[in-house]
């Protein structure tokens, strides 16, 4: 079959790989000039600053779409597992370190929080273990075309319910763990999925499982060489790559069925299915203008967004500083009241600070590092924020905040991203994690990755099901696939 993908991202590479590997006919239609899409690369003044996600996780994931197409990814990209994944810096002065190997870990706790707290990460592995067992390939690896769905493999349901995955996460990390540094460092990763610990369903735990049970991952070259890597390895595989070819319309037939894509130029390309990876909203907005949205792409709500300062400095990285730095401010669950419902930057906020140039030497010059600082900020759907004015306010935090922690601050070059340039890059609301993983947004309940009004077209990313992040991305352009062979 003959198939156009939009969108040259993870997703859409996953999706052509897959594709590809079933005997497919694919077109990758690409507006840049470069693959990555949200996983991208800005080059300035001698550094390469990668744009969208540092944290690379569930390497297996990547390796089913090389195993896809009867290749394998260390031929492609070496990657390298970055232990300690993380490094947490309180408000009260301690620190924390997220490492990889159990033991190891369960040193580092008993060190720092006590032996209690210690006998109770085993427990947790067991618990975060048999969650994603029970969830990946009966949840999340699945595609669903109606609620009822969820009741395929009732015993999966019940584990799930036995283990409490559909109560809250913030309170099933605090009964586990004493020491609320560790309810913090076990819980962040609800950001993810768009919502505060207190609110996200405990099975989103299958984050934390996937980065600090599973491992934190970097590729050499920076995140920019795996969908370089995915790109290279799909075009040997026959997959063919149409650059700097901004897509106008999805191409339908009189009765409504994808027949190929248009670009802005006017040309056609053919096909018999479409992959869109587009960002659903401005997907139905530019590319399907006369199909309403489904409700939830209307009225969803949608998660966080963030300010991500890409800065070139001169100077050396403090020694207690490593490639993932998480610095917690003193408040918790009041950031979150700021981010989510009072629409205000956080009073005292948590940042995330990635070095990448650690560990990739063509980052930056010598003598020189990149920093990645990221401060979670409202969308644009809840904020009322004015950001031409707010960002040179938020620059100065920053700028602040980075040289109260011993960052060097001898700034070379810089690009601060705001909610409104996510906007402009097609996301809607501003926010680069796209919609929050509200249960009713969920699963069944998430925009599906088919639109029966448009016969021959399937959706992926992380607008669709099964969600945000590079793994829930890769499954979900294998997901298309999966729904494009049921087309044949």
């Amino acid at each position: 079959m003959k198939v156009a993908v939009v969108g040259a991202g993870l997703s859409g590479l996953s999706a052509a790989m897959h594709l590809a590997g079933r005997g497919h006919d694919v077109t990758v239609v690409e507006r840049e000039a470069t693959p990555g899409g949200r996983n991208g690369v800005l080059r300035q003044d001698g550094f390469a600053f990668d744009t969208g996600p540092t944290v690379f996780t569930m390497v297996d994931l990547l390796d089913d779409a090389f195993r896809a197409i009867g290749r394998r990814t260390s031929d492609y990209v070496t990657l390298k597992l970055l232990d300690p994944a993380y490094r947490a810096f309180f408000a009260d002065g301690s620190t924390l370190r997220v490492w990889h190997e159990h033991k190891r870990m369960r040193e580092e706790i008993a060190k720092e929080s006590g032996s209690l707290d210690a006998a109770a990460f085993d427990e947790f592995v067991v618990w975060l273990r048999k969650l994603y067992i029970a969830e990946m390939p009966n949840f999340i690896d699945a595609n669903f075309d109606t609620p009822l769905d969820l009741l395929r493999n009732p015993r999966a349901a019940l584990e799930l319910v036995r283990l409490g995955g559909f109560g809250r996460l913030g309170p099933a990390i605090a009964r586990r763990f004493q020491d609320e540094r560790l309810h913090r460092i076990f819980s962040f990763q609800a950001m993810y999925a768009g919502l505060a610990p207190a609110q996200a369903l405990a099975i989103y735990a299958v984050i934390t499982y996937m980065d600090s049970i599973e491992g934190v991952w970097f590729p050499e070259g920076g995140m920019r060489a795996v969908p370089e890597a995915m790109a290279r390895a799909a075009e040997e595989a026959g997959v063919t790559f149409r650059w700097s070819s901004p897509v106008r319309s999805i191409a339908r037939t009189g009765d409504g069925r994808a027949s190929g894509v248009e670009l802005e130029d006017g040309e056609i390309i053919p096909a018999q299915a479409v992959v869109c990876t587009v960002d659903l909203p401005v997907a139905y907005e530019k590319l399907l203008p006369d199909v309403r949205p489904p409700r939830v792409v209307r009225k969803g709500s949608y998660s966080p967004s963030a300010v991500v300062w890409h800065l070139g400095v001169r100077g050396e990285i403090p020694e207690d500083k490593g490639h993932h730095n998480i610095h917690f401010g003193e408040a918790w669950d009041e950031a979150f009241t700021d981010l989510l419902h009072s629409g205000r930057p956080m009073r005292d906020p948590s940042r995330l600070v990635c070095v990448p140039s650690l560990d990739d030497d063509t980052a930056a010059p010598d003598g020189c590092h990149t920093l990645y600082v990221l401060e979670p900020t409202p969308n644009l759907q809840v904020g009322r924020i004015d950001w031409a004015q707010e960002a040179p306010r938020m620059r100065e935090r920053l700028l602040a905040f980075l040289r109260a922690e011993g960052y060097p601050t001898d700034i070379v070059t810089e690009h601060l991203v705001t909610p409104v340039e996510w906007e402009q890059q097609g996301l809607a609301a501003g926010a680069p994690f796209a919609l929050a993983h509200t249960f009713r947004q969920t699963g069944p309940f998430r925009p599906a990755n088919v639109d029966r009004r448009v016969p021959g077209l399937v959706f992926a990313g992380s607008g669709t099901v099964p969600g945000v992040g590079i793994p829930m991305v890769l499954v979900s352009g294998k997901l298309a696939a999966d729904r494009i062979d049921r087309l044949r």
